[in-house]
C-alpha cells in the first residue's frame, strides 16, 4: 500500500542527514552560484557524501514512478539544466516520484519531482523553471548554508524526529502541509527562482516561464488552503518564494528580468505539446500501485483487496499503511502489510507480534472466506503520542499478513467505538471482478477544444469529485474563471 508523501523539504532532509552524521568543518567556501564566500560547516566531498546517503533514505520511503519513458524524459530535461548549471562538474540525478503531492525538491547531486506537480504543468519551459529551482538549491549549496545555521540554533535535532517518523501518526498525515516545511526560507528560495529563470534563459527559453510556475502554484495553493479548511487539515502545499512574503511577486519579477538581460546563445519554443504528450495518460490522484479511495472504500487492484472505512471518516493513504480517521480526529483505524513466517497461523502471528503486552478478548475472526485473529491489547502506544489499549487484528490473503489496529485518543472511549471499527475490519476482502475498475486510477486526458467546450460542461463529466471545476481550472492554467479558446489542447481528468 504505497502512497509516498512527500513530508519534508530538502532542508529537513539536509539537517537531519547533517546534523548528526557529518564531521563539522568550519569556514568559508565559494559560492558556485554567485562567487562570494560562504560560512558552511561542509565540504563539497561531504555534501555530495551526504546527497548519496539521504537518496538512499528517499528511495526506500517513497516510490520511484513507473514510467520510463516519463523518466527518461525527465531526465534528459534535468541534464540539460544541470549542464548549463553553476556547478557542471557534479553528477546530476533526476527523479519522477509516483505521489499525487504538488512538490519538488533537492539534495546534493538528485533532483525530485512529483507527477503531482508535474499534472499542473503545461509546457517543458515549467518543467524546466521547477527543476531549475531545485538545481538552483544545489549549485548555491542551500542545504551546506542552512545546515550550518541549523546547526548553531539546535533546530536540525528538532527535526530528525519527524524526519524518522518517530513523530504520533496525526502529524505525520499532514506533514506535507505542517509550518516545518517550508523550504529554505525568503531569501533562498527567491535566489533558487532567479537561478531557475537564468538556467530557462541559458537554456533558450523565456525567463519569464518561472512567472508562469510561480503564478498556477499560486493558485492550486489558494484551492488546496480552502479545500483543507473546509475538511479541517493542514493543507498540502509546494515550498516556495510566493508562501512567504506579500512583496515577493515584485522581487521575483526583478530577478526574473535580470536573468534575461544576457542575450542566449540560443532560443527554443516553450514545447508545450511535447510536454503535454508526457504526461497523458499519467494518473491523477493515487495510482494503480497505491490503491485508491472512492467515498468509503479502499480498493487495492495489484493486491486485490478492498475494504470499507466508517462512513465519514477521512483516509489517508501513506507509504506504510491506509490510515482513517474519525470526522472528531478522536480515532483511527489503519492497516498494513507484512509478509508472515511460512506455517504460522495468524493467532501465533499476532501473539508474537503483541510480545509482552497482555490482551485480552482473543478469537479467530472469518471474513468474506478469509480467515484471521483479533484480541484486544491493552497498553501500547497509540498513534495520538500516548498508551492505551488498541483493537488489533490480522488476516492472511495471497501470502501477505494484514495487519489491522484501531484505538481512540481517550482510552476509555474504546469500547464504545470497537464494534465500528471490528466490523469495518471485516469488510475486508479479495476484489470482485467488476470492481477491478474501480481500484483503476483516475488519468489525465488530452482533448481539442471547440468553440462549444466549457470547463463547467468538462467538470460535470468528470470523476473529481469536489471543485472539479476549479481543478480543471488549474490544470490548465485557466483559474479562476477563464475558459479554453478553440482549438487550444485541454487537460481533462477521466
Amino acid at each position: 500500500m504505497q502512497h509516498p508523501r512527500l513530508r519534508t523539504s530538502v532542508a529537513v532532509l539536509a539537517i537531519a542527514a547533517t546534523g548528526s552524521t557529518l564531521a563539522a568543518l568550519h569556514g568559508c567556501a565559494s559560492n558556485p552560484a554567485t562567487g562570494g564566500h560562504d560560512l558552511v560547516l561542509t565540504s563539497e566531498s561531504k555534501e555530495l557524501e551526504m546527497g548519496r546517503q539521504m537518496h538512499q533514505q528517499i528511495m526506500r520511503q517513497y516510490t520511484r514512478y513507473d514510467d520510463e519513458q516519463l523518466q527518461a524524459y525527465v531526465n534528459e530535461v534535468g541534464q540539460r539544466i544541470a549542464a548549463k548549471g553553476d556547478r557542471p562538474n557534479i553528477q546530476y540525478t533526476f527523479t519522477v516520484l509516483d505521489s499525487e503531492e504538488v512538490n519538488a525538491f533537492a539534495l546534493p547531486g538528485y533532483v525530485y519531482i512529483t507527477r503531482g506537480i508535474m499534472s499542473y504543468l503545461n509546457s517543458e519551459a515549467e518543467l524546466v523553471g521547477v527543476m531549475g529551482h531545485e538545481v538552483g538549491h544545489i549549485t548555491a549549496r542551500h542545504a551546506v548554508r542552512q545546515q550550518t545555521g541549523s546547526t548553531a540554533t539546535g533546530v536540525g535535532s528538532m527535526l530528525i524526529g519527524i524526519l524518522t517518523g518517530s513523530g504520533d501518526l496525526m502529524n505525520v498525515a499532514n506533514m506535507a502541509g505542517s509550518a516545518l516545511v517550508s523550504g529554505y526560507g525568503r531569501d533562498m528560495e527567491l535566489q533558487a527562482d532567479g537561478l531557475g529563470a537564468e538556467y530557462l534563459h541559458r537554456l533558450g527559453y523565456d525567463p519569464q516561464a518561472m512567472i508562469d510556475v510561480v503564478r498556477l502554484l499560486k493558485n492550486q495553493e489558494l484551492l488546496e488552503i480552502q479545500e483543507a479548511r473546509e475538511e479541517k487539515r493542514e493543507p498540502h502545499i509546494y515550498h516556495g518564494v510566493f508562501a512567504t512574503h506579500p512583496d515577493n511577486d515584485t522581487r521575483l519579477k526583478e530577478v526574473i528580468a535580470a536573468a534575461g538581460k544576457v542575450d542566449p546563445h540560443e532560443t527554443r519554443p516553450d514545447n508545450r505539446s511535447v510536454f503535454l504528450q508526457h504526461i497523458n495518460g499519467m494518473p491523477f490522484g493515487p495510482s494503480r500501485a497505491q490503491g485508491v479511495v472512492r467515498g468509503n472504500r479502499f480498493y487495492h487492484a495489484d493486491m486485490g483487496v478492498t475494504m470499507a472505512f466508517p462512513s465519514g471518516w477521512a483516509i489517508e493513504n501513506l507509504p506504510d499503511k491506509v490510515l482513517g480517521v474519525s470526522a472528531g480526529k478522536d480515532a483511527v483505524l489503519q492497516v498494513s502489510t507484512m509478509a508472515p513466517p511460512q506455517g504460522m497461523e495468524p493467532k501465533e502471528f499476532l501473539t508474537r507480534a503483541l510480545s509482552g503486552v497482555r490482551t485480552d478478548k482473543g478469537e479467530p475472526i472469518e471474513a468474506n472466506g478469509l480467515q484471521g485473529y483479533t484480541a484486544i491489547a491493552n497498553e501500547v502506544a497509540l498513534p495520538f503520542g500516548n498508551r492505551g489499549p488498541a483493537r488489533y487484528a490480522v488476516m492472511y490473503f495471497n501470502n501477505l499478513a494484514y495487519v489491522f489496529m484501531g484505538a481512540t485518543r481517550i482510552g476509555a472511549a474504546l469500547p464504545a467505538s470497537d464494534p465500528l471499527m471490528l466490523s469495518s475490519i471485516k469488510t475486508f476482502r479479495r476484489l470482485k471482478e467488476r470492481e477491478f475498475q474501480l481500484a483503476e486510477p483516475d488519468r489525465i486526458r488530452l482533448i481539442k477544444a471547440t468553440a462549444d467546450t466549457r470547463i463547467a460542461t468538462l467538470a460535470a463529466k468528470s470523476p473529481l469529485p469536489k471543485y472539479a471545476s476549479e481543478r480543471l481550472r488549474l490544470l490548465n492554467d485557466l483559474y479562476p474563471d477563464k475558459e479554453p479558446k478553440p482549438g487550444d489542447v485541454v487537460k481533462v481528468v477521466d
